[in-house]
């Protein structure tokens, strides 16, 4: 797989932001989305809601990719929530379990509206 991976950021309230994933997320593109997820958070955006409408595929290096991000945001006292996940990722994220870790929301305002006030 070789489609390219595009992070772009939506919106930002303080720590809270919400960044649009597009293309796949496999073996060349994880470390892409690793990268970038992490640079967010070192800028103080430790609260991650993702937005997957655009995301066509994702594998194993993909999963472990939002599994380093989920735990980054946690060191710091934030958090990563998924919105507008593909049925196919979603099935994956229940097959792992990693459904109970990762919250999953029906679209980014829907995630929005879960954090607390304040986060």
């Amino acid at each position: 797989m070789t489609d390219d991976l595009h992070l772009t950021l939506q919106e930002t309230h303080g720590p809270l932001t919400v960044a649009a994933l597009s293309g796949q997320i496999d073996f060349h593109t994880a470390p892409r989305l690793h990268t970038g997820g992490i640079e967010l958070i070192e800028q103080g955006h430790h609260r991650l809601i993702l937005d997957l409408t655009g995301v066509s595929f994702c594998d194993s290096a993909g999963l472990s990719a939002l599994i380093r991000l989920w735990h980054a945001a946690q060191e710091t006292g934030g958090s990563l929530a998924l919105a507008a996940v593909p049925e196919r990722l979603v099935r994956l994220l229940t097959l792992t379990g990693l459904d109970t870790v990762l919250p999953i929301h029906k679209t980014a305002a829907e995630a929005l509206a879960a954090r607390p006030q304040g986060a």
